[in-house]
């Protein structure tokens, strides 16, 4: 059972920490260059979470399964659905709003260097959705450190 506690462990830290790199990422007063390279990167380091969060839900429903806990349990329901929220603000809502992004710095003339309206109306948009997460992924490990012993 240890094994599975520290793939379920690693694979949440795993998920959940390159997350946090994402307010660094889509800072405010980056050129258009600076901003699509951000992007770029940011497509590149979604790869974890979507790993990392899908080994982790799998282990720890493997754990409600092999322990006594319930999936009637309240941590383990609100950690679930905290979860389940976290994914649909960020494939539905930060997904599509960075898509949106990048086709509009995509539009903008490459000798232009400052960011559009436009764009940073898009990117003040895409941080607030990340930070929302954030406080949710947040909730979500508080959800795992202090579950019922």
């Amino acid at each position: 059972m240890g094994w599975l506690v520290t793939i379920h462990v690693l694979a949440a830290v795993l998920g959940i920490g390159p997350t946090y790199f994402g307010h660094i990422l889509l800072r405010k007063n980056q050129s258009r260059e600076q901003l699509l390279d951000s992007l770029a990167l940011f497509g590149r380091l979604n790869y974890f979470p979507k790993i990392g969060g899908t080994l982790a839900v799998v282990s720890g429903i493997l754990l409600v399964a092999l322990t006594g806990w319930e999936f009637s349990d309240l941590w383990i329901v609100a950690s679930l659905g905290v979860y389940v929220i976290i994914q649909v603000m960020v494939v539905g809502m930060l997904g599509r709003i960075l898509s949106r992004l990048a086709q509009s710095l995509s539009a903008v003339s490459e000798r232009e260097m400052v960011v559009q309206a436009d764009s940073s109306v898009l990117l003040a948009q895409a941080n607030r959705v990340y930070y929302t997460v954030s406080v949710l992924g947040l909730v979500l490990i508080l959800l795992m450190v202090l579950k019922p012993m």
